[in-house]
């Protein structure tokens, strides 16, 4: 009989209650066990929830990587302590799941991979976007070489007014280590490197600008994220962009923000093949480019839903690798070249030069 796991949430906020919570309460192989938050009301006002008492809310981690029946630890928190937790959790015997990004710098990304490496567990960072249905297709097609040689492209998630937690922990550098770059560019840079087959950048060139810290407008439903601080902190950027160069000669385009004046938010990824090339874009179905029988062709395939999304997927994808049911989609090497490539994006503006990696 399969071992039922035992579940600590570090970080009880959105992100824990909108994309953790109930795929986990939901799964017959789980049992959340314990609550963490630095504000603990807000862990003891969830915790009837899961059947739990007063004495399994707690204020500081430390306590709670402490519990013998805490098999994994959930780490939902500001990006700050995501490898502070990680790496003391992966040290206690745990395994570990993070929200994204993996760390705020390269060296605090690389101890994370490094601790998880001499502890024998598994840690894993959130890659939803990895998990949806119309990504697993692309993923195969790349791979059976049917799309040929993904040789540039273009990502990007871009709002109209859409900054979360205004003056909050995602606009406090400190905190969160940067804006939308971090943010959101995560999630689309690491869905076209996934997608080109995991090259290593070589080179690296952005910009980026605060030019809305002042504005109150919002139009998108992810604004709702964080907490709002009226006199608050707003020291990241609301736009990055830039350019990676990879080993291979591929090359991507990247652009993110929280604010900017355009027509309306999108989040895409569109890679170039010598065979095919396919665009991705929020709301609406993929399609593939390509050339059949001396006609160009547009390719739309029919997948179905999954049941959760993306993040109960990844969530359950994890499950089944701590249970040794599966080989991970996702490993920390891959989480280590991507806060390289961020944190060299955020040089690079800083600096105004190329960085070479």
């Amino acid at each position: 009989m399969t071992k039922k796991l035992g579940l600590a949430a570090v970080g009880t906020g959105g992100i824990w209650r909108w994309g953790h919570s109930q795929p986990l309460r939901e799964h017959p192989e789980i049992e959340i066990v314990a609550l963490c938050d630095i504000i603990p009301e807000k862990a003891l006002a969830l915790a009837p929830d899961y059947g739990l008492g007063s004495d399994r809310v707690f204020k500081d981690y430390r306590d709670v990587i402490a519990l013998p029946d805490v098999d994994i630890v959930d780490v939902c928190t500001p990006n700050l302590f995501h490898s502070e937790i990680a790496i003391a959790a992966l040290r206690a015997g745990k395994h570990v799941f993070c929200e994204k990004p993996d760390a705020v710098s390269p060296d605090k990304a690389l101890a994370m991979a490094a601790a998880a490496k001499a502890s024998g567990k598994t840690l894993m960072v959130m890659r939803n976007n990895r998990f949806r249905p119309e990504v697993q297709w692309l993923k195969r097609l790349a791979d059976q070489g049917q799309l040929g040689e993904l040789y540039a492209g273009r990502c990007g998630w871009i709002r109209r007014r859409g900054i979360p937690g205004k003056g909050g922990w995602f606009t406090t550098k400190e905190l969160s280590g940067g804006g939308p770059l971090i943010d959101l560019g995560v999630h689309m840079i690491d869905l076209a490197v996934y997608l080109m087959g995991n090259p290593a950048a070589a080179a690296v060139s952005g910009a980026t600008y605060r030019k809305f810290a002042d504005t109150e407008a919002s139009d998108s439903v992810h604004a709702a994220f964080g907490e709002r601080q009226a006199e608050g902190t707003f020291d990241v950027e609301d736009l990055a962009i830039g350019f990676v160069r990879f080993a291979n000669g591929a090359t991507l385009q990247v652009e993110c923000s929280w604010a900017s004046n355009i027509q309306q938010e999108s989040h895409f990824v569109e890679l170039r093949g010598t065979k095919g090339g396919f665009r991705l874009a929020a709301d609406t179905q993929p399609m593939v480019f390509a050339e059949m029988a001396g006609a160009m062709v547009d390719i739309v395939p029919r997948l179905g839903q999954s049941k959760w999304g993306g993040h109960g997927d990844n969530l359950y994808h994890f499950i089944d690798v701590v249970q040794g049911r599966a080989a991970p989609i996702f490993t920390p090497d891959q989480g280590v070249n991507m806060i390289k490539i961020l944190a060299a994006l955020y040089e690079s503006a800083a600096t105004g030069q190329e960085v070479v990696l």
